[in-house]
């Protein structure tokens, strides 16, 4: 047959289910059916066609770095420079997609494990700022009333005190903020001062001239060319390193066995496609493992494993980061792998929800198979565990299996369609089984994959 020239065809079992039973993510009793396919051999384009048929992917030609994002490389920058810990034991991060930025937890076995980190509510450079601006202010009068620092930001009150009054009171815990201290100022607040610093350092001679006249001080650093173009990923990951920097981090990526056959096409990725393991290895001492799958079309994420000795470096985000970035190079060399694949999205599991903050990224519509755009379904996730996205209501599956008759079948060392095989059985849960996976697989690879039948 012509479409397996050149190599073999995938051949599959299909192990289908009528069996309920409790799911690990919604935690309903009977909300979980599994049908299974096992691969004896899978072909890069038979794979890359079957994940467009139920997935999420991120698209990482547009993508950018979230403010979370940015936290973890230069978490781990100031790791391998200085050797800098984070302070604080590694507790569960909080996974509340309602966050701006929230940086999610562990992937599940599936696709994707992840270090779950402390997410502090201020930095440790902030927190800095916020005790050296204590120290200068010791002098002013407080103009507003803030509470403990485990809650900074949120405003009780505000008043000018009785300048008379010398000793302040300390109130009981939970009942107000400790006057006996000096003010803090908001986290907000000293975002903008930093932003203004950041300013005078760019262009000295323009906006520094507003701040001399509202009393501020000159800058005391060499200007810097101005810039309003944000660091862009690769500029985050691979930012220099001093001489003497406490540790190294070194990669190494090698083609591993799985049932995915590797393939070297000459218009291919010069690492060619197939199942692949990056290793991370930190001062000679491997600390992590993830595991992808180099596509026609994108990178699949397929899941990470790690030390948790290290797990304050948050490596299952970082090295997610580091995948984008890689999918972006391979992408140099060919156009059409320009995708990067997380595997699925479950809106109601937060777990799972996390990944939605990987954008631009798209979902698939369940009914349909053509990919939205992540802000388009999220509306409707909100009302309904189960929705269409595709919001034209005579658009169907293009690919749906509407000639099951020419679907491959592998039986008795014998290659042939089902429409001839069906004449040969007579079990009749033996036709359920087999249309299902025709409809589950699409008209394409249903021709192109054998089915093994025994």
């Amino acid at each position: 047959m012509a479409f397996w020239a050149g190599g073999s065809p995938s051949i599959v079992d299909y192990f289908p289910s009528e069996d309920f039973y409790r799911c690990g993510y919604c935690k309903n009793e009977s909300g979980s059916r599994s049908n299974g396919m096992w691969a004896h051999s899978m072909t890069v384009q038979d794979y890359q066609d079957l994940i467009d048929r139920g997935w999420r992917r991120c698209r990482p030609l547009q993508f950018q770095p979230s403010k979370s994002h940015k936290k973890v490389l230069k978490k781990m920058l100031k790791f391998l420079a200085r050797g800098e810990v984070p302070k604080g034991s590694c507790e569960d991060e909080p996974m509340d997609s309602t966050m701006d930025d929230a940086v999610a937890g562990d992937f599940a076995l599936i696709n994707k494990l992840d270090i779950q980190c402390d997410l502090k509510t201020l930095s440790d450079d902030v927190k800095e700022s916020l005790q050296s601006e204590g120290k200068n202010s010791k002098k002013e009068e407080p103009h507003e009333l803030l509470q403990s620092q485990d809650s900074v930001g949120e405003k009780l009150g505000s008043g000018e005190p009785s300048h008379s009054v010398k000793v302040h009171t300390v109130p009981k815990p939970g009942k107000g903020a400790d006057l006996s201290k000096p003010p803090c100022r908001k986290a907000k607040e000293i975002r903008k001062e930093r932003k203004r610093l950041k300013l005078m350092q760019q262009n000295p001679a323009g906006e520094l001239e507003g701040f001399q006249a509202q009393g501020h001080p000159p800058s005391l650093f060499p200007p810097k060319a101005k810039s309003n173009q944000p660091k862009s990923l690769e500029d985050l990951i691979f930012e220099s390193l001093p001489e003497n920097a406490s540790h190294k981090l070194e990669f190494t990526r090698f083609l591993c066995s799985s049932p995915l056959e590797a393939e070297t096409p000459p218009n291919g990725p010069d690492c060619g496609y197939g199942s692949f393991h990056q290793q991370y290895w930190l001062d000679g001492k491997i600390i992590a493992v993830g595991v992808i799958d180099i596509l026609p079309n994108c990178v699949s994420s397929v899941y990470l494993y790690y030390d948790p000795d290290y797990s304050f470096l948050s490596l299952g985000v970082y090295s997610a980061l580091r995948e984008i970035a890689f999918t972006r190079q391979l992408h140099e060399k060919t156009s059409q792998l320009s995708y990067y694949y997380m595997g699925f999205y479950i809106h109601s599991c937060p777990k799972m929800k996390y990944k939605g903050q990987y954008r631009p990224s798209d979902l698939l519509c369940p009914e349909t198979y053509v990919w939205v755009p992540i802000e388009q379904c999220l509306p409707s996730l909100e009302n309904s565990k189960y929705c269409r996205f595709n919001q034209d209501p005579e658009a169907v599956d293009e690919d749906r299996s509407t000639e099951p008759d020419r679907l491959q079948v592998f039986h008795k060392r014998a290659i042939m369609p089902y429409g001839v095989y069906k004449k040969q059985q007579k079990d009749p849960s033996e036709e359920a089984a087999v249309l299902q996976y025709a409809s589950l697989v699409g008209q394409k690879c249903s021709e192109r994959m054998l089915l093994f039948r025994n």
